[in-house]
């Protein structure tokens, strides 16, 4: 694909997981939304939004491989059907894009392969593998990577390099924390000129608030690289990983994590646009949604197209 797509603005889509549940999805665990792989009865849930985001405007749609990783997979005792769930997320964005006749791009979702919204501490060929083999399913059906919510120069370090094996294009997509920095306490800067090389397509505030967007924003500019983001709408500013779930408080959260993390209901499809044109004016070009945004925030976003 063309290295400099991102060059001009592009609309990427909305939150997959948070909108199949408000969509019907019955989740298995902690699954969530890989859920609607393992039971066939959902997989029309997925077609369905991945075609609202498309109809909405979106450019790229993300294959639904973020609850896929291995970790989860196993802690939810389906490991085995590992290879399954990610080969099948694959077959029906490709069969979303089919049905909506638009010359869209399909991204390879990459999750972090331990926990989301926190440094991943395991030994070094253990994070490798894990990507490898997610990786190595997905990456016949996408044109690039999207590397999902990642939390320390370490990670992208080990993901960059399974990619480089693949010969696929990379999005870069950092997660941070309210003072501007990823979980692992380095700042974006850092892990940019750390870790760049000629495959990256641009680099992302991944699945954080509209605030922290705001705050890091001129570093994101700074750096002569495409920039954007895929702002979550959680009511909290500093989402927990999951294992940070399992008190008393948040026992129905195997149901949906908005129990636990809440959400911010004012911010309407008009807000958002309004957010990511004073965004885009700063310079962002790649501008998408994810936890608790739905195709009215993308459709409102590709008028700015």
């Amino acid at each position: 694909m063309d290295l400099n797509y991102f060059k001009k603005i592009r609309v990427l889509d909305a939150g997959m997981g948070q909108e199949l549940l408000a969509r019907g999805l019955v989740t298995k665990g902690t699954l969530w939304s890989a859920t609607s792989l393992i039971d066939k009865k959902f997989n029309s849930l997925v077609i369905d939004t991945h075609l609202s985001a498309i109809e909405a405007g979106a450019e790229v749609i993300l294959t639904n491989t973020f609850t896929t990783r291995r970790v989860r997979m196993e802690q939810n005792q389906v490991g085995d059907l590992f290879q399954f769930a990610n080969k099948k997320a694959c077959e029906l964005a490709i069969k979303a894009k089919e049905l909506s006749k638009k010359n869209i791009l399909i991204a390879g979702s990459l999750p972090a392969q331990n926990d989301t919204y926190e440094v991943d501490k395991r030994d070094k060929k253990i994070i490798e593998k894990d990507f490898f083999d997610q990786a190595n399913i997905i990456n016949s059906y996408i044109d690039f990577f999207y590397l999902d919510v990642l939390s320390s120069g370490r990670e992208v370090d080990i993901a960059l390099k399974v990619i480089h094996k693949l010969n696929k294009p990379v999005l870069v997509g950092l997660h941070l924390k309210k003072n501007g920095m990823l979980p692992s306490g380095e700042t974006i800067t850092e892990v940019v000129k750390k870790y760049k090389n000629s495959s990256w397509l641009g680099v992302v505030a991944a699945c954080v608030s509209l605030e922290i967007i705001e705050q890091v924003v001129d570093e994101l500019n700074g750096l002569d690289i495409p920039f954007g983001f895929k702002a979550n709408l959680w009511a909290v500013e500093e989402p927990l990983p999951v294992h940070r779930f399992n008190t008393a408080k948040h026992n129905e959260v195997g149901k949906n994590p908005n129990i636990a993390l809440g959400k911010r209901e004012e911010i309407t499809g008009k807000v958002f646009c309004e957010f990511a044109k004073k965004i885009s004016k700063k310079g962002a070009t790649i501008l998408g949604g994810c936890c608790e945004t739905d195709s009215s925030h993308i459709k409102e976003l590709s008028k700015l197209k």
